[in-house]
This record gives C-alpha cells, structure tokens and sequence, in this order.
C-alpha cells in the first residue's frame, strides 16, 4: 500500500474535479495537503471535507499565472509545515475554437496557465526539494497535446509543452531523487461540460483517475512516465524514435526520403530515448559513425 503519511502535497487547481479528487485521495494516503485554488471559498470547501474524513489540509488562494503569489504560497506552506515533498500541477483553462477564429490573447491565456503556471509552481519547490534529495512533481498533460483535437491548437500545445517540460526535468532532478512525471487524464471535470454524452460522463469521474496520481508520488514512484487514465483504465504514452536509415548527401537526398518513407517511419525496433541525445547518436550510427572509447575517432 502506497503510504503518504508524514508527506506535504501541493494540489495546483484543487477547488473541484480533479485537482479536488487528487487532494481528497492524496488526504486519504496520509499526506497533508496545500488545496490551492483562484478562489478561496472553493479551496476551504475541499479543506473542509478533507478535514470531515480525518485528514490534515490547509487552503491557500493563488494564481499560479501569479509568480509573486505562487513564491509566497510556497514560503507560508514551508513555514508552517516545515517542507514540501509532492507538487500536483493541476491548474487549467480552456478556450477553444478553431486556430482560424482563435484570439492570440486566449492562446497566451491557456498556455500562461498550465504551461508558465507549472513553470512557476515547480520552480518555487525545485531547490527546497534538492536541498533535501527528495521530491515527487507531476504534471497534468492531456491526449489533446499528445495526439492533438480539433479546436484545442492552444491547449494542445501547453500541454505537450509540460511534456518536453518533465523530460528534462526527469533528467536534472534523478541525482536528488526528484521524480517527475505526466498523468493524462480523461475525466468529466467542468471544462468538459456539454462536449460528451452524459452516458460517457458519468463513466468519467474525476476519482478514476487520481489513483494513477497516487501511483506517481509514492516512495517507489517511477520517472519520465506519461500515464493515462480514464474511466479506471491506465496507459502509458511513449515518445519514441524509429531506426531511421542513412540516406548521406547530395542533390537527390530530398527525393530519396520521400521513396524509403516507408522504411523511414517503420516503427520496426523502434526505441524509447533515454535522452534527447540519443536522437543524435543514432543518426552518427546510421552514418557509420563510431566513437573510439580511447577518445580517438
């Protein structure tokens, strides 16, 4: 059994769905828990049920779009719990239509709250958590940036931005054992209101998928996952890179891609990249390339 007791857990976005569902389950686990939220009322309602069932929570209002606000959150969180050890970011709008008919200012808006709000929130905890060698960030990414949905050009592209956002991020933290992670969830929060069939809806609740949270910010949590979770089902999404073929130079090369396209995009003994440079050692492999190990090529 994950065991959270003696943790403190920010919840970005936690006055209802999901970010409500995660702080009431990550309470339930034993941790202590920040329920951050635009509007106070909302986040002390949660405080309040976490309270009712037994668990320890504190309710704090904040923009995390708001730098200066989300820094203090983070200092008043320290100063009257000592640490934090698990960031939920949560926090998210929507505003779609269509790129043709999309106002640029509501493009900004989306990206500025789950995208720099994340940035923010994660920045604030990043060295208090690599001061103590322990940290457990997860960022909320959806389908709709990993696949793409018509009308969503901007929250698509946030979200597939915390993407790249928790690769690199894996990578820094590994030596201070803070792990981070993606959920994509596929819940009937507010945001999905009038878009599916209630028949679909109410297979969609948000407590479906805040079990894939838990799973994230354990002890034994993994790192660099994207997991998906929907109507109690979870999957993992891969950013993977396919063996390529060498096609050198020269004049012709651009014809030349396009008649081994097949063999190019051939997901055949496709590999997962332990990192970005990966893509770049394949590449001088597929030249004939090999790095001599006494340092001479």
């Amino acid at each position: 059994m994950i065991d959270l007791s003696g943790r403190v857990a920010i919840v970005t976005g936690a006055g209802g769905g999901l970010g409500r569902s995660h702080a009431m389950l990550l309470a339930a686990r034993g941790a202590r828990v920040v329920v951050n939220d635009l509007g106070l009322d909302a986040a002390q309602a949660v405080v309040s049920e976490i309270e009712a069932a037994g668990g320890k929570a504190m309710a704090v209002a904040a923009s995390v779009t708001d730098q200066e606000a989300v820094d203090a959150m983070v200092e008043h969180v320290i100063d009257q719990w000592g640490k934090i050890d698990i960031l939920v970011n949560n926090a998210g709008i929507l505003r779609d239509t269509t790129f043709a008919k999309m106002d640029l200012a509501d493009f900004r808006l989306v990206v500025d709250v789950h995208l720099m709000g994340a940035v923010y929130c994660t920045k604030a905890v990043w060295e208090h958590m690599r001061s103590r060698n322990y940290g457990r960030i997860v960022m909320t990414t959806s389908s709709s940036g990993l696949y793409g949905n018509f009308g969503q050009s901007n929250y698509g592209a946030a979200k597939m931005a915390l993407v790249g956002l928790m690769q690199t991020l894996s990578l820094e933290g590994a030596r201070n054992d803070i792990r981070v992670n993606c959920i994509a969830p596929t819940a009937a929060t507010q945001m999905l209101d009038g878009l599916l069939p209630q028949a679909e809806l109410d297979l969609l609740r948000p407590d479906f998928v805040s079990p894939g949270l838990i799973a994230l910010v354990g002890e034994d949590a993994p790192t660099r996952t994207i997991l998906c979770a929907g109507a109690g089902s979870f999957e993992t999404a891969h950013v993977t890179l396919t063996p390529g073929m060498f096609l050198g130079d020269g004049p012709d090369v651009p014809d030349r891609i396009v008649e081994n396209w097949t063999q190019i995009t051939s997901r055949d003994g496709e590999i997962l990249p332990e990192a970005g440079e990966r893509q770049g050692r394949l590449e001088l492999q597929n030249a004939g390339y090999s790095r001599d190990t006494t340092g001479e090529n």
